[in-house]
């Protein structure tokens, strides 16, 4: 089980975010969100920010760091590490399988994830045998498309998914992002597509914005 930082916003809480950090990183990154994200009168949430494994980076000359898989070049999709990625995708089946432990419903948990964070979320969202409540791709791509296709959940037909992109990205351009968008339509799942005049990072309008999803897919009176 990876470790975690985790943030309870109240007692006993039935609905859970399991937020993936970037490359470089650590689950302590996104920790002064939770107060900006949170909107008076939400109900409890979990967030659970997990610390991705120390490991050599080839693209970065294998200078070891935390990272959910091993990036190669420049071109993020030219040749991956699939079974760093699917490594991952274990590790956070493992801690959804935590939450459902703790009795938080799978409907009720949303996975979310910043640049390779995000890439995680997603591969890990769509290919999970239980309904989730979404997933939020924040600045980041699909990684092993071919791979996740032929092992799509018919349990996420039409899952929900928020996707914000820096339009001065210069680490993950937006073009794969808006790539995503579109091979996730392709497979029905309705995207809320938001781009922002920012480079690789996360701004208030893209928190905000994001509140407002997550109060129609993860806190919604069906929930």
């Amino acid at each position: 089980m990876l470790d975690c930082v985790e943030i309870t916003t109240g007692e006993r809480p039935l609905h859970s975010v399991i937020w993936l950090h970037g490359l470089g990183a650590d689950g302590h990154d996104f920790e002064p969100m939770v107060p900006e994200l949170v909107r008076p009168g939400w109900p409890s949430l979990r967030f659970v920010f997990p610390h991705a494994p120390v490991r050599a980076i080839t693209l970065n000359a294998g200078m070891r760091m935390r990272g959910w898989y091993d990036l190669f070049g420049l071109s993020l999709t030219a040749v991956e590490d699939e079974a760093g990625i699917l490594a991952s995708v274990a590790a956070i089946e493992a801690l959804i399988a935590r939450e459902r432990s703790r009795g938080v419903e799978s409907h009720r948990i949303l996975l979310a994830g910043f640049s390779q964070g995000g890439a995680i979320a997603l591969a890990a969202g769509l290919q999970h045998a239980e309904r989730l409540a979404g997933i939020v791709a924040l600045s980041t791509y699909l990684p092993i498309a071919t791979r996740i296709e032929s092992r799509l959940s018919d349990m996420q037909k039409g899952l929900p998914v928020f996707i914000g992109h820096g339009a001065l990205d210069p680490i993950v351009p937006q073009l794969l992002g808006q790539t995503t968008r579109q091979q996730l339509e392709h497979w029905g799942h309705p995207v809320e597509w938001q781009s922002y005049a920012m480079p690789h990072s996360v701004c208030a309008e893209e928190l905000n914005d994001l509140a407002g999803w997550m109060e129609r897919h993860l806190l919604g009176e069906q929930r």
